[in-house]
């Protein structure tokens, strides 16, 4: 489990997320996998957690540490790739950065607080 906060001037300022790592048998030569645990409204990140990122994909050099995906996660927050979007309507919305930060806090909310039973 690691955690990163959102970078400062981007609507994520001021959020903690916790990320799951698993790292294969094969790793440094194979990457991780990663997943948001804190449910993250963002261009690049579906509803289940899971992260569209290069270095976690394709460009994985076993060069890489743990420190480097997470900076890499942390940077990706505030640098959307909106031509590869796993969230349409976050892609959409990364324009109007008033509304975007409004659906980033009411995804997160809702993610940390306990379920009404």
């Amino acid at each position: 489990m690691g955690t990163i906060e959102g970078g400062k001037g981007t609507p994520y300022e001021g959020l903690s997320y916790k990320l799951s790592l698993r790292f294969p048998l094969e790793y440094p030569f194979k990457p991780p996998q990663v997943k948001f645990e804190t449910p993250c409204f963002h261009p690049n990140v579906d509803q289940y957690g899971n992260i569209c990122l290069d270095i976690l994909q394709d460009m994985w050099s076993s060069a890489y540490d743990c420190r480097t995906v997470l900076l890499s996660i942390q940077s990706l927050l505030g640098e959307p790739n909106n031509d590869s979007p796993l969230n349409s309507y976050a892609a959409a919305l990364w324009g109007n950065q008033e509304d975007y930060k409004r659906m980033v806090c009411k995804q997160y909310v809702e993610g940390i607080e306990p379920s009404e039973s």
